[in-house]
């Protein structure tokens, strides 16, 4: 039996993998002109990094991560998400950075053992970028305007961007308070999940996609209602900066993030009328991560994460026909496939893409396949003409064919790499 791929795990192939490499490269070169600089971290971690930074009382480390204990009795987990590990990298590399603000980004595979669904896998890809060393408000206004400018570039459309702050140790503490007696009233309403979560974390109740919590907390009190001095400011500050940059944006008091280690401003990119799955992107900022993790100084930090199955999903369009190969080289008989390969490897040196028949089948079938590879010329290697030093060179969307000299199909074909 032919072994499949482990559930919630798939295979990417072309011409899928081409959308996958185009994204990519435009996220890419959208964090260049932004001047972040990509980070690569490893896909395990020890599970400590995450339980202290993603937080012990969420649904990841609770119920999705993919833990085990290697043969040296360590316990390791396959990295559910990226910022704790990005965090963790900069503080053991923190000499290696330089100077503050450090800005980076990264692309990458993250593991969390769900429900597969489509756009939402087990193996699941995320783009990420996170600005460390500032907690300036603009620094907030950056991040989002990079993000916005991104989905825009991907060819997002209808995206709306939402936007809140969950204030700070000043004054989160008496939110929380307020919010949890609040809940203590309507824990009857609530989900099972809920009625534990407002015991250890209240604020993530506000999270739930379930319908009956959401009525049930309608009415609930407004973080915005209770913010101290700073935080107002601050937030406040980032919604100026972002109207001043034409970032369209509306608040959203109850959009909350549902890991422990976000405060002040928090943001997602939404799809409206998508139902509970409709986040293309979400992205906060989180001051406290650092010292969670075991800094002795406190690093400012904001950034975001992009499911890229999800906005691949949003963007879904047709991939057209990419061609194999700019050159198929057709070998008339079998003497010939050593002057063909030789050609075949000159020309990728160049840069030029060229395929040929290995099994030297039939001409016809050659140039069938030659048709199939999207080729733009095709290379005959003929017994008569290569007695007279020459080739057929075959102008496939011209439909016109001629005789050219060995060298003068050479440099020709050369030519292809550049466009001539």
């Amino acid at each position: 039996m032919t072994l499949q791929p482990v559930r919630g795990m798939k295979d990417i192939l072309p011409p899928e993998s081409l959308r996958w490499s185009a994204l990519e490269a435009t996220f890419r070169a959208c964090a260049a002109a932004h001047g972040y600089s990509e980070i690569r971290t490893p896909i395990l971690e020890k599970t400590e990094l995450f339980s202290r930074g993603v937080g012990e009382a969420t649904d990841i480390v609770e119920k999705e991560m993919y833990t085990f204990t290697d043969r040296s009795g360590d316990s390791l987990t396959l990295r559910p998400e990226g910022t704790a590990a990005v965090v963790r990298s900069v503080l053991s590399g923190r000499s290696e950075i330089g100077e503050w603000p450090a800005r980076l980004y990264y692309i990458g595979q993250m593991f969390r053992h769900e429900r597969p669904q489509k756009g939402r896998l087990r193996q699941f890809h995320q783009l990420g970028a996170e600005l460390f060393g500032t907690d300036a408000p603009h620094a907030d206004a950056e991040v989002i305007a990079f993000l916005y400018r991104f989905l825009s570039q991907a060819g997002l459309t209808g995206v709306s961007l939402q936007i809140n702050t969950l204030g700070d140790p000043e004054c989160r503490p008496g939110y929380n308070q307020a919010l949890a007696d609040f809940l203590a009233g309507r824990d009857e309403m609530l989900c099972d999940d809920c009625r534990r979560r407002r015991l250890t974390n209240p604020l993530r109740v506000l999270d739930c996609k379930s319908e009956k919590c959401i009525a049930a907390t309608a009415d609930a009190p407004s973080i915005l209602d209770m913010l101290c001095d700073g935080c107002r400011s601050h937030f406040e500050t980032v919604e100026s900066a972002l109207r001043g940059l034409a970032v369209p944006f509306e608040r959203n008091p109850r959009m909350v993030r549902g890991l422990d280690y976000y405060r002040r401003t928090t943001f997602e990119f939404v799809i409206p009328g998508m139902g509970a799955q409709n986040t293309v992107a979400a992205g906060g900022r989180y001051d406290g991560l650092a010292e969670m993790l075991g800094s002795r100084d406190r690093i400012p930090a904001i950034g975001f994460a992009i499911g890229v199955e999800r906005l691949l999903m949003l963007t879904e369009t047709d991939t057209p026909p990419v061609a194999s190969s700019d050159v198929f080289i057709v070998a008339s008989s079998a003497k010939f496939l050593p002057e063909a390969f030789l050609w075949r490897m000159e020309l990728a040196e160049k840069g030029v893409r060229a395929d040929i028949d290995y099994e030297c089948r039939s001409m016809k079938s050659q140039f069938r396949r030659a048709d199939r590879s999207g080729a733009s010329v095709v290379v005959v290697f003929g017994e008569a003409e290569w007695e007279r030093g020459m080739v057929g060179y075959r102008d496939m969307a011209k439909g016109q064919q001629e005789e050219l000299a060995v060298d003068d199909a050479k440099r020709r074909l050369e030519s292809l790499s550049t466009g001539g």
